[in-house]
């Protein structure tokens, strides 16, 4: 069976989110090419069909700035609904005046297409030039009063309409190694007792069964984990509805070898049943 290739035509008002919106439309799978011109898509969408599959989605931006080589986009847009191996949609996204004009002031760039000419001027010689896009577009979005994530959101409920597992990436760590820079979350377990002062437990690790039943066995273990995986089990779909892609999970002790690594294995197995899970012992081979 053949699958189609999954298109998306990003174009509108400068100023209104287009690159925010193709950093949604990668996050989400998408091959993003800004600024092509769109007479070369149909060559890069026949080059894409030769990859073996790999690539499935691809997203193109492209706006006035092309100046007359943005003159075909609708012509290239038909021309790419036209084709049988492939779902082809047409973005517009648009804002009002004054929100385009205070994103200008705050970023303190010039208009591309007039950047000589008063902003408002531009803006409005820029909508009249696209008034026809908007038109053939098969949705606009408004941006005016959404904020980054909003607009992520949107992006993602329309090309991603089912919400995938979140990748969730377990590390355990030693802090006298330092913090892991990535983590979003740390959880410090240093004060459950140590294996490392058991003569026969401090050759192995937090994977070897005897370190990790001498680790879970503590009241004060077991009342940590609930509360964690409860914290994680409510965080996790609150951090995906508001546009997250990717969690970082820390989970510390002294050395990194004994109880972290514990901890980390149990935590990431719970995990497991709602998220892609990644578990990584940083240090747990690391002495000195």
């Amino acid at each position: 069976m053949t699958v189609r290739l999954e298109t998306v035509v990003l174009t509108g008002m400068s100023g209104a989110g287009k690159s925010v919106a193709m950093q949604a439309l990668e996050d989400i799978g998408f091959f993003c090419v800004d600024n092509l011109p769109p007479a070369l898509m149909p060559r890069l969408l026949d080059m894409a069909e030769h990859t073996s599959g790999t690539l499935s989605k691809v997203a193109f931006a492209c706006d006035l700035r092309g100046g007359s080589l943005f003159e075909p986009l609708l012509t290239t847009v038909e021309e790419l609904r036209g084709r049988k191996d492939m779902d082809t949609t047409l973005v517009f996204l648009d804002a009002n005046e004054a929100t385009l004009v205070r994103r200008y002031k705050e970023s303190r760039r010039r208009h591309p297409l007039s950047p000589t000419s008063r902003l408002t001027e531009s803006i409005e010689q820029e909508r009249l030039a696209l008034a026809a896009v908007r038109a053939a577009a098969d949705f606009v979005i408004d941006t005016s009063d959404m904020a980054s994530g909003a607009l992520k959101k949107e992006l993602t409920s329309r090309f991603q309409p089912h919400i995938s597992r979140m990748p969730v990436h377990v590390v355990s760590f030693g802090f006298k190694y330092g913090v892991p820079l990535d983590a979003d979350m740390v959880y410090d377990v240093r004060f459950l007792p140590n294996p490392h002062y058991i003569d026969e437990l401090r050759p192995f690790t937090g994977e070897d069964q005897p370190v990790y039943d001498y680790v879970m066995q503590w009241p004060a273990t077991q009342q940590f984990v609930t509360k964690a995986e409860e914290m994680l089990d409510f965080l996790l779909p609150e951090y995906q509805r508001e546009g997250k892609s990717h969690l970082v999970v820390g989970i510390g002790c002294t050395g990194g070898k004994h109880r972290s690594v514990a901890i980390a294995r149990h935590i990431a197995n719970h995990l497991r049943a709602v998220a892609d899970v990644e578990l990584t012992h940083r240090d747990r081979g690391r002495e000195g």
